[in-house]
């Protein structure tokens, strides 16, 4: 019998009674986390506290005082929106020191939120608050990412693939476990052939569809050996790591990055095909698809080869398995878009 989220969270206050829990209706003991870790001065109230944005694997909360506004991000050892999942807990501890390390790149640090505090404890985060933004995630319903936006998405990775190649920082961005989940749900989880998920009460006809890649053998084969180059391989590069529509923010000073608690040192390629598979998840024109690939190749050396692979992998993880997404469309077009994936991996 399944734990629901109220039982998961019962149980873990009794195994953590020590560990501050985020909670927006609890405005008490959020303010006296708050004032106990001196995030905030004795005379600030908190006004409003609520969740900010629909993220998978955290707990994210903006609150707000007389005064400002900042985010509270923690990471728990389960996954948000699906607590039956459990996730490495120390995952925000990778991300605190992404966070700080980008914050001493002067081009980079625009581009995503101020690191304010890190709780290591509670494993809990404060950010600046980007105020009145929106992810990129209605790009899945058939709007078209403009020339700009394309060439500030790109220009981030190129700075971060680029700039932080020291081998001396590896280790802190090992983050195994986080690829360990993350390989689990990418690369082997949608192909197993009885892995209980009802695919069909999502996208009714779609089972079909996903058994004729599980009965591909070659498929098979190359999605395992991805797999295990994602999995055992350290890169030369930095990555985010979770590089789609739904780790981007439109805000009215452009596009800022969110959420690089997946990061580690690996392939560019790893990266690179995630976006573009994204780009091909969100019907983009094939041209800004093979722009954005042309413009990060004429900066950075790209095996086009096994980046396409990847893309063919995350569309894939994406349709059949258990990281959905808010698309709009149907059974043709999503049988249109593993085909593809088919395509890209045995490329």
């Amino acid at each position: 019998m399944q734990k629901d989220d109220r039982t998961i969270k019962t149980e873990f206050r009794r195994k953590h009674p020590g560990i501050y829990l985020l909670d927006c209706e609890n405005q008490e003991a959020m303010l006296e986390f708050l004032s106990d870790r001196r995030w905030i001065a004795t005379s600030e109230q908190v006004l409003t506290a609520e969740r900010a944005g629909e993220g998978n694997m955290n707990c994210t909360v903006r609150v707000r005082t007389e005064t400002r506004s900042f985010i509270l991000k923690q990471a728990r050892p389960w996954v948000e929106k699906y607590p039956t999942i459990p996730a490495p807990w120390d995952r925000s501890l990778v991300e605190a020191r992404f966070y700080q390390l980008v914050s001493t790149h002067p081009a980079l640090r625009p581009q995503m939120p101020r690191f304010l505090a890190y709780d290591q404890e509670c494993h809990l985060l404060m950010l600046e608050d980007l105020g009145a933004a929106h992810d990129f995630t209605f790009l899945y319903r058939e709007e078209t990412l403009d020339a700009e936006e394309l060439e500030a998405l790109i220009r981030y990775l190129v700075q971060l693939h680029g700039d932080f190649c020291s081998t001396e920082r590896k280790e802190d961005f090992a983050n195994r476990e986080m690829r360990t989940l993350n390989h689990y749900h990418m690369f082997v989880f949608p192909l197993l052939s009885e892995n209980n998920f009802r695919i069909d009460a999502i996208t009714p006809g779609l089972k079909s569809s996903a058994n004729r890649l599980l009965s591909d053998a070659r498929y098979q084969e190359t999605v395992s050996k991805l797999g295990a180059q994602y999995l055992e391989e350290d890169g030369d590069c930095l990555l985010h790591g979770d590089y789609f529509p739904g780790s981007w923010l439109k805000t009215d000073e452009g596009i800022r990055i969110i959420d690089p608690e997946f990061c580690f040192y690996g392939p560019s390629e790893f990266e690179i095909g995630v976006l573009v598979a994204h780009l091909y998840l969100a019907r983009q024109p094939h041209s800004l698809i093979q722009d954005a690939v042309t413009r990060y190749a004429s900066q950075r050396r790209l095996n086009e080869r096994t980046m396409r692979q990847y893309a063919g992998v995350e569309i894939m993880r994406r349709l059949i398995g258990v990281a959905q997404l808010p698309l709009p469309y149907g059974l043709e077009e999503k049988e249109k878009l593993l085909s593809l994936s088919q395509r890209l991996v045995l490329f």
